[in-house]
């Protein structure tokens, strides 16, 4: 993750966009929750501010920005700081691990996975939260990417360039869901999880380790 720079230096503003798009983050929170397992020891790989370690539970979080890394230990996360192509723990040291809007920030989304497949025991899970680049909503983040601070040098990914990577990985694609079929802007309320990709822009898959 070596484009953390513009998190590092504009950490207000990314927690800024949390309270002002309150309605799209929640959705995006109780569509993560719904694929999350209820027990074991998990990670956020790319935890940011712990945004969402937080509130799902998640007990340890991993980022390489310091400033984002500040924002999750006050959130009572316990923090490391690493990239997600060279995860710093042990092999089967996991239940789950949780990606949320951090694979279009990856130099090698192969590495992530490869990596992840390592830190998570057998049939352990791997959920990735991420923007679909073919919803209607992505294809609009994608045009206007070069006015973000955050997005300009993202890479986003189809869904089905996603599961290519997990299951090129030792992954078993085992559940899709989505969210957020309005735009950021006239999204009041929040948003119910539906199945599958291609309708909406955060899309969230689950995976099993080894299968």
């Amino acid at each position: 993750m070596a484009r953390e720079a513009a998190f590092e230096a504009h950490h207000r503003r990314y927690e800024d966009w949390f309270e002002r798009h309150k309605a799209a983050y929640v959705s995006e929170l109780l569509a993560l929750r719904s694929f999350l397992p209820r027990e074991g020891d998990g990670v956020e790989i790319g935890v940011g501010s712990g945004r969402f370690a937080g509130p799902l539970g998640v007990r340890v979080g991993l980022d390489p920005s310091p400033a984002m890394l500040g924002y999750a230990a006050r959130r009572g996360i316990e923090v490391v700081e690493g990239v997600a192509e060279d995860l710093p723990f042990a092999s089967d040291r996991f239940d789950y691990a949780l990606l949320v809007t951090t694979i279009c920030f990856l130099d090698s989304p192969e590495a992530m996975v490869a990596e992840a497949c390592r830190v998570l025991r057998p049939g352990g899970r791997l959920v990735i939260g991420f923007i679909d680049r073919e919803s209607p909503l992505g294809q609009v983040y994608a045009t206007h990417q070069q006015e973000s601070v955050f997005y300009r040098d993202a890479t986003f990914y189809s869904a089905d360039e996603v599961a290519g990577f997990l299951e090129g990985g030792g992954f078993r694609v085992d559940a899709w869901g989505q969210t957020l079929v309005h735009s950021l802007v006239s999204t009041r309320e929040i948003e119910p999880l539906r199945p599958g990709h291609g309708d909406c822009a955060f899309v969230v898959v689950s995976a099993i380790n080894g299968g």
